[in-house]
């Protein structure tokens, strides 16, 4: 049976090749409130407006005490991902706690769920935020929350960078979608290679802070905040390379999209 909200839809974006770069330009940037500042990889009206079960990766920046008060959200996992300042998140199945920068917290909504996500603070706060698709066979569980401290993240070492590991089978996160995601940091000029997907997967690649450059066969360029790439198992591995500060990027192993 078919699941559109699994399909990918992607539009006016030409996918010629295993690999390849947009600079953040390329998606669509939104200010629809003095407070709140975003920028849409996917969803929304970026052209990458579906990528399998995700729906949504995009950046969103909250000013000091503002934010989203009550709200709800049905059959969806929603991570959140903090780069800068914290947010508070509370819900309506009594899940609550204040998510600072690197921590990761997972929300599954089952049915139904009421929440909210506040800057408490006097300072900025920018955060990814990425919704899925609950996988079907868990879509009859109960609304639950979860918040992932970054000492407690798989790490591991692929050239200089730093990897932990957020969904998949080493996952820090009891995840119910089906995606693995990484989040690699790069120190001050240090190199790495890109971990390809699998046979079974494509690659979205969001720069999410720091500056660099990303180097391939036939392509070399700059890499700057919200710049993405894509890639299938055929690609040749770029090689990113940090700029004068840390480069941090995430990686979602998506089922295939590259040729939706």
């Amino acid at each position: 049976m078919r699941r559109p909200y699994f399909d990918s839809h992607i539009e006016g974006l030409q996918l010629q090749g295993p690999l390849q770069f947009f600079p953040a330009a390329a998606f669509p940037t939104i200010n629809p409130v003095h407070w709140l500042y975003s920028h849409f990889a996917v969803g929304g009206y970026s052209p990458l407006r579906r990528l399998s079960g995700m729906l949504t990766a995009h950046m969103t920046q909250i000013a000091p005490y503002n934010g989203f008060t009550w709200h709800p959200h049905r059959g969806l996992e929603i991570y959140t991902y903090v780069i800068d300042g914290q947010l508070y998140h509370e819900d309506s199945t009594g899940g609550r706690g204040v998510i600072t920068a690197g921590e990761v917290q997972r929300m599954f909504s089952g049915s139904y769920i009421m929440h909210q996500e506040l800057n408490l603070t006097a300072e900025y706060a920018r955060v990814i935020q990425i919704w899925f698709v609950a996988g079907v066979q868990h879509m009859g569980l109960a609304p639950h929350y979860e918040q992932v401290p970054l000492s407690q993240m798989n790490a591991r070492r692929q050239g200089d960078a730093v990897i932990r590991d957020i969904i998949g089978p080493h996952g820090a996160t009891d995840a119910h979608v089906e995606a693995r995601l990484t989040a690699a940091v790069l120190p001050p000029g240090g190199a790495s290679a890109v971990e390809l997907p699998r046979d079974n997967e494509d690659l979205f690649l969001y720069f999410v802070d720091g500056a660099g450059r990303l180097e391939a066969p036939g392509l070399s360029t700059a890499v700057d905040r919200y710049d993405v790439l894509l890639a299938d198992p055929s690609a040749a591995a770029p090689t990113i390379t940090a700029g004068a500060q840390p480069l941090t990027y995430l990686s979602f192993y998506l089922p295939p999209f590259m040729s939706a």
